[in-house]
């Protein structure tokens, strides 16, 4: 395990500024995600960590060593890659091991990693197949183990889930989240996936035009974000503006509670997530009359778009939903969950 520091980052393109004097430290062990857009900067943060971008500025380490001018393959990091760039010629089995071949490790040493990894991925049995017999799944797990066998600092991925169907994305996600802690590596992990974020990280980085917008856990992130950006970004909210009066906000839709500080007098707007509402009979706080106007079913939870009686129209998810005889009720959310937006 090593950890990974990255002090004041810079990289241009051109007239194009990917990156914006980004400092970031990723303790030893943890797996960090980089959300956000395409053009962010995500992916030329993970590629200077990598060594296949020099940045302008700024300097990386990775443990005690300065890595920003050192080649990529003496870094101690191993990169796996959205398409996986496997040998289509090769078997499962030289694949994996092509890593440790152009490190010269003795050939038998070379059997007992292979061989170690493959059962851990659960690939023994096709050891001696070619890429294209494989599944989508398996030829993940397949770059996964390349990425393993030569026993990383770091594990660098690119959007490594992102060619697999939405069941395989899920098996997934936990497969890669143990096996980063049962080998102890240090993980950083690019992705526009929300959901996958949430599922996999101990910590979600959120990028904006070359800079950090927000960094935390994932629960910290998606319940108090600091910006609209972030607020919209990590999934589907609702925004209503406001000003502070007292311990609590007057909007247009009446006053809402909120836990929490004092806030200093003057506009604000407020987050509610769409799973944060209540719908029913009305409640001593935070209760306003709704109608619901449009209910879609999915499985497991619904998504409602209801209509406050003040005018402003919201999004409601519930889980495990009832039929529903009426569409008169009250919207009701917790005052820990208004969440205020403290940035622009």
């Amino acid at each position: 395990m090593a950890t990974i520091r990255i002090e004041n980052v810079s990289k241009r393109f051109g007239d194009t500024v990917a990156l914006a004097g980004v400092s970031l430290e990723i303790d030893s062990g943890e797996i960090c995600f980089l959300l956000g857009p395409s053009g962010c900067g995500k992916t030329t943060l993970l590629r200077a960590v990598a060594g296949f971008v020099d940045p302008d500025e700024g300097r990386i380490h990775i443990g005690d060593s300065e890595i920003t001018r050192m080649p990529a393959h003496e870094r101690g990091t191993a990169m796996m890659f959205q398409s996986y760039a496997l040998w289509p010629h090769l078997s499962v089995e030289k694949n994996v091991a092509f890593g440790l071949e152009e490190r010269k490790v003795p050939r038998v040493e070379i059997k007992t990693r292979v061989d170690e990894v493959l059962a851990i991925m659960r690939l023994a049995k096709h050891a001696e197949r070619r890429i294209h017999e494989l599944s989508g799944g398996q030829q993940q797990r397949v770059a996964l183990a390349r990425a393993l066998v030569v026993q990383p600092r770091c594990l660098l991925l690119d959007e490594p889930l992102s060619n697999l169907d939405s069941r395989l994305r899920v098996e997934m996600r936990a497969e890669i989240r143990r096996l980063c802690k049962e080998f102890e590596l240090t993980a950083i992990y690019v992705s526009h996936d929300q959901k996958e974020a949430l599922a996999i990280g101990d910590r979600v980085v959120v990028m904006d035009g070359g800079r950090i917008r927000q960094e935390g856990t994932p629960l910290e992130v998606y319940r108090q974000p600091r910006s609209r950006f972030v607020a919209e970004f990590l999934g589907e909210t609702n925004l209503i503006e406001g000003t502070v009066d007292g311990t609590g906000i007057s909007t247009g839709l009446g006053r809402f509670e909120i836990a929490g500080t004092r806030l200093r007098s003057g506009p604000v707007l407020l987050s509610i997530r769409p799973e944060a509402w209540r719908l029913g009979a009305a409640e001593l706080v935070n209760s306003y009359p709704a109608k619901i106007t449009e209910t879609v079913y999915l499985g497991e939870m619904a998504r409602y778009r209801v209509a406050l009686e003040a005018g402003k129209e919201i999004i409601v998810y519930e889980m495990n939903p009832r039929p529903r005889s009426v569409s008169a009720v009250h919207a009701t959310v917790e005052p820990v969950d208004v969440v205020p937006i403290l940035e622009p």
